[in-house]
């Protein structure tokens, strides 16, 4: 071979292999997100409790956004198609312990396929499409879960409610109309339903308005309800997720329905609105303690100003009420006002201060099916350790990280 067709065959072979890399280009992200912070609770007791509360002061993390850290990446397949996984562990940045104890990557874990004309298929530990699609109006977005969603997460507007084993399908974006699908398999030997989850929703987005509309249906695996099975795909290595003073007499369902829609307006670049509504039914079985489906609906709407370009203000009410029955013969209401300031001192870094307040009046049920005063809690942080009386004050400040 002379001198000239050695140079042609090296150059044919540096532009094929650049073609080939061009086909095959695929990346890997470290991120993270590091949130520890003050608490400060006025009344604290155990889960069902109606007295003996003590006020508490202690450090507490993930209070504007919980502490993770995670692998993600893709892979172009070629044609627009690309491989993509997320792995996504959840961690106690005031201990160093696992968010969820024994499980690795408890936020998600997930491998699928985009392209930009079909959408996105995706396989493993995910949030629901209710979830997903509902969420950028969330109250959660400016008041944070630990603080601003409804009391308890009642209506699974916040990221306690991750499913194992799901399918996830969402459509493209289309004349600003996304929807979504999603359907976990609970996978236990002689019922295919048993512990499953499913859920739709449809989100539309044009210019200043945005709305979304989902059902979201979470089985348990015990048959007749009872205590959580371990076939359920909405599980926290075997535990229930988001029981709280509001559903604690009700977590021995069957079946949870939780139906909602949420929605905003940006009015400035620096003001905007956002509104939710939420129906979520617990429905009995043979074990569990109560014999009538338990109902809750929840109103709430949030103001945010970015009054700087470093500062964020926001405000949020909310109002829960729950019908009568099964021996409760006044339902219980909860009122919740949430404040939060958040100071940016980079893009990755800042500070902040929240403040909520919740009131419960009526009645409820206990764990054992018994009708109890109904007791307070603030957003989902205090789910654990609620208020043993009608009031509940908390207030937290922090610094968070990204990278």
């Amino acid at each position: 071979m002379n001198k000239r067709a050695w140079k042609m065959t090296a150059a044919a072979l540096a532009v094929g292999l650049a073609a080939g890399a061009a086909q095959a280009q695929s990346s890997v992200t470290l991120y993270g997100i590091v949130d520890t912070g003050i608490g400060y609770q006025s009344n604290s007791a155990s889960l069902g409790a109606t007295s003996g509360g003590k006020s508490v002061t202690k450090m507490i993390n993930g209070i504007w956004s919980g502490s993770r850290f995670g692998l993600k990446g893709n892979e172009d397949l070629g044609g627009g198609l690309k491989a993509i996984f997320v792995l996504e562990e959840g961690f106690n940045s005031a201990t160093g312990a696992q968010s969820v104890p024994g499980l690795a990557f408890n936020r998600q874990a997930y491998v699928g396929l985009t392209q930009e004309r079909f959408g996105t298929f995706a396989l493993g530990r995910q949030y629901t499409s209710y979830y997903t699609l509902l969420s950028p109006w969330s109250p959660t977005t400016w008041l944070t879960g630990a603080f601003g969603a409804h009391p308890g997460d009642i209506d699974s507007l916040d990221t306690n409610y991750r499913a194992n084993n799901s399918f996830v399908y969402t459509s493209p974006t289309i004349n600003g109309l996304t929807v979504s699908g999603s359907y976990s398999m609970g996978g236990e030997a002689g019922s295919f339903n048993a512990g499953s989850t499913w859920s739709a929703a449809a989100q539309y987005k044009n210019g200043p308005l945005g709305v979304a509309a989902g059902i979201q249906r979470v089985n348990n695996s015990a048959a007749g309800g009872g205590a959580w099975g371990a076939f359920s795909t909405v599980s926290n290595a075997g535990s229930q997720p988001a029981v709280s003073a509001l559903n604690n007499g009700y977590q021995l369902a069957q079946g949870q329905q939780r139906i909602g829609v949420t929605g905003g307006w940006q009015f400035t670049p620096t003001f905007d609105v956002s509104v939710s509504y939420t129906n979520v039914q617990y429905v009995p079985g043979v074990n569990s303690k109560f014999a009538s489906e338990a109902v809750f609906n929840t109103y709430g709407a949030v103001l945010h100003w970015k009054a700087t370009p470093a500062l964020d203000l926001a405000g949020g009410y909310s109002y829960t009420k729950a019908a009568k029955a099964n021996g409760v013969t006044d339902g219980a209401q909860y009122q919740q006002i949430v404040f939060s300031q958040y100071y940016s001192l980079s893009k990755r870094t800042a500070f902040y201060v929240l403040e909520g307040y919740t009131r419960a009046n009526g009645q409820t049920l206990n764990a054992n099916g018994g009708v109890i005063d109904a007791t307070a809690t603030v957003g989902d942080g205090f789910n654990g350790t609620p208020s043993s009386s009608r009031s509940m004050f908390a207030a937290g400040a922090g610094i968070v990280h990204r990278f």
